[in-house]
């Protein structure tokens, strides 16, 4: 086994990102440790760090589709290659960033025959595409293609199973969970009297894994403030191009 080394902090209670890449528009991948920590520290904070990432980080997605010409989700329209399922199934994957809260109202409104892709999607100025290449369909004649969208942020999973919409209103089933996957292992050193957090995050593009640590740790923090009203110092994150910036507040 190959023992990777890593400079931790001795003294201060530090945030260290020791890996960070982009694998693809809709893979983000980030490394960090905390450090130092004391024998079963780290496993407390671990796991409540992988749940806040996991399940408490809000999300934006497609959540309604308004079709007038389709009579159902499973029937087709003359000139597009898809079902309006498929065409649902599509949206489902586009990846979109915001951060303003509640729904608001998007569009697609062009003329056939043309792929149609997600840069074609009319967004307001504060909802941003990851990836503007993804497929949505495949208009194979001179028709005019138009649906309307609604874009809710949120957290957690909407299934589209326990509401009802009137007939030309299609639910998807959204994810509003932009970090894909996060682990965590404990390396202990100092005579086993100290340990180091490693926590691994990977996110769908819409945020970093820096970003989305930050958020979980805000969140954490959130719960406990109002039981500790008095002082606070500050957590050093250093790393991932940020040299000891104090972004993450730590209660005394």
């Amino acid at each position: 086994m190959v023992r990777e080394k890593v400079a931790v902090s001795t003294r201060t209670l530090q945030w260290k990102c020791v890996e960070s890449r982009i694998d693809s528009k809709r893979l983000f991948y980030g490394r960090f440790i905390l450090s130092p920590l004391i024998k079963g520290q780290a496993d407390t904070i671990g796991i409540a760090m992988r749940r806040a990432l996991l399940g408490e980080i809000e999300g934006t997605c497609i959540t309604r589709v308004k079709s007038e010409k389709a009579s159902h989700e499973y029937s087709t329209i003359g000139g597009i290659q898809e079902s309006i399922h498929e065409i649902l199934m599509n949206l489902k994957e586009i990846v979109l960033r915001s951060n303003q809260y509640g729904t608001c109202d998007a569009s697609i409104c062009i003329k056939g025959p043309r792929h149609v892709t997600a840069q074609d999607i009319i967004l307001p100025p504060h909802v941003q595409i990851v990836d503007n290449t993804q497929h949505i369909a495949w208009l194979t004649e001179p028709i005019d293609f138009f649906i309307g969208l609604k874009i809710e942020r949120n957290r957690g999973y909407f299934n589209k199973a326990d509401l009802h919409f009137d007939d030309g209103i299609y639910p998807i089933d959204a994810l509003f969970m932009p970090v894909q996957n996060a682990n965590h292992s404990i390396h202990s050193y100092g005579n086993e009297k100290q340990e180091i957090l490693f926590l691994e995050i990977w996110t769908n593009g819409s945020l970093t894994p820096k970003e989305a640590l930050h958020e979980a740790a805000r969140i954490l923090i959130d719960f406990f403030i109002p039981f500790f009203p008095y002082g606070r110092r500050k957590l050093i994150f250093s790393g991932c191009g940020t040299q000891n910036s104090p972004i993450l507040p730590y209660l005394l």
